[in-house]
């Protein structure tokens, strides 16, 4: 059985090594106010280099946590509205996948605010 928890607070310490905290915190308060296809519409529009956060949300989506993935297996990042619209007609797969986002994203600031801290 895999541990999801576990899964978000790795995803979030990786994240923490490629985004400030200023983007992971107004990354978060899109995905809680607008949802999870503004979240990565508002991430692709705002990072210059598609393979940090955007692209580890996405694979992170796609692996298999409940014995089938959230998001089809295909490789076309670019039509995210039609997966997402395809994830949006199993509302719990959907509202499973925001949960998941928001864990990670948290852990990822709690995790930079730990790197600041140690700095210090």
């Amino acid at each position: 059985m895999q541990n999801l928890d576990f899964e978000c607070a790795a995803l979030g310490r990786e994240l923490a090594r490629e985004a400030d905290e200023k983007l992971l915190t107004d990354a978060l308060g899109v995905l809680e106010e607008q949802g999870v296809y503004a979240f990565f519409l508002y991430l692709k529009a705002r990072e210059k280099n598609q393979d940090t956060i955007y692209k580890k949300c996405w694979d992170f989506l796609k692996k298999t946590p409940h014995g089938q993935p959230l998001l089809s297996q295909s490789t076309n990042n670019n039509n995210v509205f039609e997966e997402l619209k395809s994830l949006a007609t199993h509302l719990d797969d959907l509202l499973f996948a925001r949960d998941l986002l928001r864990q990670t994203l948290i852990y990822a600031r709690y995790h930079v605010k730990a790197q600041s801290e140690a700095g210090k």
